[in-house]
C-alpha cells in the first residue's frame, strides 16, 4: 500500500459502495478506505449488536441503507440513488456450520444475493468496476498441503462452499455478460480464514479463544490438526483495494485472484496455543478429535498472481496476524481502549510498515 493507494477510487465521481458493510470485513474496509480519502456508502443487513460495526459506534457514520439482497428491487433502488464508481460485494452468509442449519438460506443469499448485486450494478452506468469476495473453499479440496491457484478446478463439499461456488459461476455469468456487451469490469477475489481485532462471529476459532480468555474459562476446540492459510484483515483489504484500483479504467488482465500468506497454514491447534501465549492466559485448551469433521482439514492459497499482476505481497506473516488480533482485544477489553481507535492506529500502523516494506527497509 503506497500513498497513492485509494487515489484512483478517490478521484472517481461516484463513491464506493461495500455490500456487508456492517460484517466484520465490511468495518474494517470502511475504516481503511475512508483513512485513504474514499468516499464511502454500505449497504447490509441492520448490524448486529454483538458486531465490530456496534463495538466501534459506526452508526450514521456514512451514507448507509438497511436491506436484504435478496430483493432485488431495493437493492436496484439504492444502487440507483448512489450512483457509485465502483462495487465491492462482500454481503454473505459466511460461516460454514450455520451452512449445515440454514442451507437454503446460504444459497439464497450467497448464490441470488450476487446476481441481485451484479444485475443492479450493471443497470447503473455509474459502475465502472465490481470486486466480489468469495473463499478459498470454493476449490476441489484435495485434503493434501497443494497450495490452489486460480486455475484450479472448483468444487464444494458443505453448504457453504457449494453456494460459494455458486457465487462464482454467477460471477463468471456476469463477466460474459460484460465481455458480450461492454459493462463494467469484474473480478472475484479468494482469500483464507480472515482474522483482525473485533471479529465476535460464532464458530470462529479466535473469537471462541478471546471469549473463553476474558472470561477466565477452559475452551474446546475442534480439528485441532486442521491447517488454515491465516491472514489479517488489513493484508486482504489491502489487496481487495488494489484489485479494484487494477480494473476500474483498464483492460482486465484476470477473472479471479488469491489473497494468501507466503507460508502453508498453520494448525488450529498451533494458532490456539500461539494465542493463549500471547494473551498470557492460564485456561485450559481442549482439543476436541472425535467429532465428526464439517469442514476442510487442510486449505493452502498460491498467491503468485495477486504478486505478479498487482505487485501485492502480505504485509504481516501468520505470527504476527494472530499477535495483532490478540493484541488489539487485550487493549480493548483490559485496557480499555475505543475500537474504532484502535483500528485506526492499526490502519496508519500497517500502512507505515507497508511502505517501509516497499522502500526495502524492512525484509518480508
Amino acid at each position: 500500500m503506497d500513498i497513492s493507494l485509494g487515489k484512483l477510487l478517490g478521484q472517481q465521481e461516484g463513491p464506493v459502495l461495500i455490500t456487508g458493510h456492517t460484517g466484520f470485513k465490511g468495518t474494517w474496509l470502511t475504516l481503511l478506505l475512508e483513512n485513504l480519502g474514499v468516499r464511502v456508502v454500505g449497504l447490509s443487513l441492520p448490524p448486529l449488536s454483538h458486531s465490530l460495526y456496534s463495538l466501534a459506534g459506526r452508526a450514521n457514520k456514512i451514507q448507509e441503507f438497511f436491506l436484504d439482497i435478496c430483493d432485488f428491487d431495493s437493492i436496484q433502488n439504492a444502487i440507483n440513488i448512489v450512483k457509485p464508481a465502483a462495487v465491492i460485494h462482500l454481503a454473505a452468509q459466511p460461516l460454514v456450520l450455520d451452512s449445515y442449519n440454514k442451507p437454503l438460506e446460504t444459497f439464497s443469499v450467497n448464490v441470488i444475493g450476487t446476481a441481485n448485486v451484479l444485475e443492479a450494478a450493471f443497470r447503473c452506468p455509474s459502475v465502472k468496476a465490481i470486486l466480489v469476495a468469495t473463499t478459498d473453499k470454493v476449490y476441489e479440496n484435495s485434503e493434501d498441503s497443494k497450495s490452489y491457484t486460480e486455475e484450479d478446478p472448483l468444487k464444494g463439499s458443505d453448504p457453504y462452499s457449494c453456494s460459494k461456488v455458486g457465487t462464482e459461476s454467477v460471477v463468471s455469468a456476469w463477466q460474459e455478460i460484460s465481455r458480450k456487451f461492454s459493462g463494467p469490469n469484474l473480478i472475484s477475489v479468494r482469500s483464507g480464514n480472515v482474522i483482525g481485532g473485533g471479529d465476535l462471529a460464532n464458530n470462529r476459532l479466535i473469537p471462541d479463544l478471546i471469549n473463553n480468555f476474558k472470561n477466565k474459562t477452559n475452551v474446546e476446540i475442534r480439528n485441532p490438526n486442521s491447517t488454515r492459510p491465516w491472514q489479517h484483515v488489513l493484508d486482504t483489504l489491502n489487496g481487495y483495494v488494489m484489485a479494484l484500483e487494477k480494473i476500474i479504467d483498464k483492460k482486465q488482465e484476470f477473472k479471479s485472484v488469491n489473497f494468501g500468506p507466503k507460508s502453508k497454514g498453520h494448525t488450529v491447534k498451533y494458532v490456539s496455543e500461539f494465542a493463549k501465549s500471547v494473551w498470557q492466559s492460564e485456561v485450559e485448551i481442549i482439543y476436541s478429535t472425535d467429532a465428526d469433521i464439517l469442514e476442510s482439514k487442510f486449505l493452502n492459497l498460491n498467491s503468485n498472481l495477486a504478486r505478479d499482476i498487482l505487485g501485492w505481497h502480505p504485509v504481516l506473516s501468520q505470527d504476527e496476524a494472530i499477535r495483532n488480533s490478540i493484541n488489539w482485544w487485550k487493549s480493548n477489553l483490559l485496557k480499555g481502549i475505543p475500537a474504532e481507535k484502535l483500528c485506526y492506529e492499526e490502519i496508519k500502523n500497517f500502512k507505515l510498515l507497508l511502505s517501509l516494506k516497499n522502500k526495502g527497509h524492512i525484509n518480508g
